[in-house]
């Protein structure tokens, strides 16, 4: 997956199953914020569940728990106890039982989010856990991050520059941002916003919503698989949110 990564992993059988989506980016660019931001907005229309990734901690999924963005049943935690991108590339293994977990235990879901520790410009998911990818940039770094390019900026389905409400103050041009983001992406999609203004990332969620329309049409309705994970978690169903 992306330039420089070969994908290890088989994607995973489409049918009748959620759409996964990961959400990647540096430390510090709004993965977490964006996560609680899609929840909000997507939350009263689509089952929903995520699953979050720190190398020690839990921090982030505590985060989405005190927010109350979505049942605090539906998110779990990874520690993957590694560089991030390893988890979400090339052993996978842990964020893939999560998933299934989800999947099994509030199923039928319409989306799972997977998102990833803080992780450089080569992050990038494997097909085997994500349909869908969104790389998160903010622009804190400069405006000459996009044309650096890296597997994560050039290959996610949708690239999000966040913060831009700091852009004065960092001396970053959107502009320029804007243009080299398209000169590297070949047509692939650039939203950019400022979650901190927009708590909804309502452009990021209708591009999230047109993705779940296009995988359902595809893919079919989801409906509930039964695996070794069905009756371990019988009795810790939760209500749906």
């Amino acid at each position: 997956m992306g330039a420089h990564h070969d994908d290890l992993h088989d994607a995973a059988e489409p049918h009748g199953r959620a759409l996964r989506l990961g959400i990647g980016g540096p430390v510090g660019s709004g993965k977490t914020a964006l996560v609680a931001a899609l929840c909000r907005s997507l939350g009263p229309s689509l089952r929903l569940a995520v699953v979050t990734n720190d190398i020690y901690t839990t921090e982030d999924a505590d985060f989405l728990r005190r927010a109350g963005v979505i049942d605090p049943e539906r998110i779990l935690a990874v520690q993957t106890g590694c560089c991030p991108h390893t988890a979400i590339r090339d052993d996978i293994a842990a964020n893939l039982d999560a998933v299934e977990t989800l999947e099994e235990r509030f199923g039928p879901l319409d989306l799972v989010i997977v998102e990833s520790g803080g992780d450089n410009l080569t992050a990038t998911f494997s097909r085997g856990l994500a349909d869908r990818q969104i790389f998160v940039l903010d622009v804190s770094g400069g405006d000459k991050v996009p044309r650096k390019g890296g597997p994560g900026v050039t290959s996610a389905d949708l690239l999000v520059v966040n913060k831009t409400d700091l852009a004065p103050m960092v001396g970053a041009d959107l502009t320029v941002m804007s243009r080299d983001a398209a000169a590297v992406r070949d047509g692939k999609p650039v939203l950019f916003t400022s979650i901190r203004e927009d708590r909804g990332a309502h452009s990021v969620a209708e591009w999230a919503t047109h993705m779940v329309d296009a995988w359902q049409r595809e893919h079919g309705e989801p409906h509930h698989h039964a695996s070794h994970h069905t009756a371990r978690n019988a009795t810790q169903q939760a209500p749906a949110s």
